[in-house]
C-alpha cells in the first residue's frame, strides 16, 4: 500500500528513473539479495516502506515473524545503503513506536520514556532499532538517513484479510460483506472506546516527497492528520458510507489494544505540510475502489 502510493506520487511529479522490485524479485529479508541488487543497481534515494505488518490480531499471533522479518528488512537495506552510499534514505516506522501510556498527542521526544503495548510490541521494538540505525549511521558514517512514523494508514492496495489486517480495511470489509449478505448483525472486537487517527496513503507519500526534499537531520518525524476519533464512532461512519442497515455487537472479551494513539504533528507543519484529504472523503474513495470485491 504504502509503496504503490510512493511511486504513483513520484510518477505524478515527472519522476521517470525509478528502481522497483516486488517482494517476489527481491527479498529484502535476504541479506545477500539486497548487497546484489544495491551493487548492481546504485540507488541514489531510498524510501524503506517494505515490513511486515498487520493489526492487532497478527501482531499477537505471529511475533517472532514480526520482530525477525521487520529486523531483517531495515538492517539489510539501511547497511546497504550506506555500502554503496546512497545520497538519502527514508525509513518508514509506525505510531506504535511509542508507549502504551505515553501522553497525548504522542511528541517525537516521548519515544523509549515508557512501556510498549504488549500486544505489538515485537513489532514496535523492530521500528525502534530501524530509527536507531538510522541515526546510528548518520552519527558514525555521516549518512543523510532520515525516520518518519506515519498514523495509521489507509487507502489503494490495502490488505482485507481479516485476519491480519488492520482496523479500517477490516471494517470495510465486515460492512461490505454483511450488506452484501443482508446479514442483521455485524460483530467487532473489543469495547469501541480506543481513539485512532487515520491518513490516507496518498497524504502519506505527499509527505515522504517532502520529507526527502526538506528534512536532514537526526531523530524522527511524525507523519499524521492531527485529530482523532474513537473506534467507534469509526465504525459508524463506514457503516453510514457503506449503506449498511443492521446493527454493530461489541465482542467485549477481545482486547482494545492502545487506548489513544494520537501524533502530535507539529513538528511536521513548522516545516510546512499538512494532511488535504479528511478521514470522510478517504472512507468514500477506498469505499468506490473495493465495494465489488468478490472476498471469499
Amino acid at each position: 500500500m504504502v509503496g504503490s502510493a510512493i511511486v504513483r506520487k513520484l510518477e505524478a511529479e515527472g519522476y521517470d528513473n525509478l528502481l522497483l522490485r516486488t517482494s517476489k524479485e527481491l527479498d529484502l529479508r535476504n541479506q545477500q539479495a539486497v548487497n546484489d541488487f544495491f551493487a548492481k543497481e546504485k540507488p541514489n534515494y531510498v524510501f524503506l516502506a517494505a515490513a511486515k505488518v498487520g493489526g492487532i490480531a497478527a501482531n499477537n499471533t505471529y511475533r517472532a515473524e514480526f520482530i525477525y522479518e521487520n529486523l531483517m528488512i531495515e538492517s539489510n537495506v539501511i547497511h546497504a545503503a550506506y555500502v554503496n552510499k546512497v545520497t538519502k534514505l527514508l525509513f518508514l516506522g509506525s505510531s506504535c513506536i511509542y508507549p502504551k501510556l505515553a501522553p497525548q498527542p504522542l511528541k517525537e521526544d516521548s519515544l523509549l520514556s515508557g512501556y510498549l503495548e504488549p500486544t505489538n510490541q515485537p513489532y514496535a521494538i523492530a521500528k525502534i532499532a530501524g530509527i536507531e540505525l538510522c541515526d546510528a549511521y548518520r552519527a558514525q558514517y555521516g549518512c543523510n538517513f532520515i525516520s518518519a512514523m506515519p498514523t495509521n494508514l489507509y487507502g489503494p492496495n490495502d490488505n482485507y484479510d481479516l485476519e491480519k489486517s488492520h482496523v479500517l480495511p477490516a471494517l470495510l470489509r465486515k460492512f461490505i460483506t454483511a450488506k452484501k449478505n443482508n446479514d442483521p448483525q455485524v460483530v467487532l472486537w473489543g469495547t469501541g472506546s480506543p481513539r485512532r487517527e487515520f491518513l490516507y496513503v496518498d497524504d502519506l507519500a505527499d509527505a515522504c516527497l517532502f520529507l526527502m526534499e526538506q528534512y536532514n537531520e537526526a531523530g524522527l518525524v511524525n507523519i499524521g492528520i492531527g485529530n482523532d476519533l474513537t473506534i467507534k464512532d469509526l465504525a459508524e461512519l463506514v457503516k453510514k458510507t457503506t449503506g449498511y442497515q443492521g446493527s454493530i455487537v461489541w465482542d467485549t472479551a477481545k482486547p482494545d489494544g492502545t487506548p489513544r494513539k494520537l501524533m502530535d504533528v507539529g513538528k511536521l507543519k513548522q516545516l510546512g505540510w499538512e494532511a488535504k484529504i479528511t478521514l470522510a472523503n478517504g472512507i468514500t474513495k477506498v469505499y468506490e475502489q473495493v465495494k465489488d470485491f468478490d472476498w471469499k
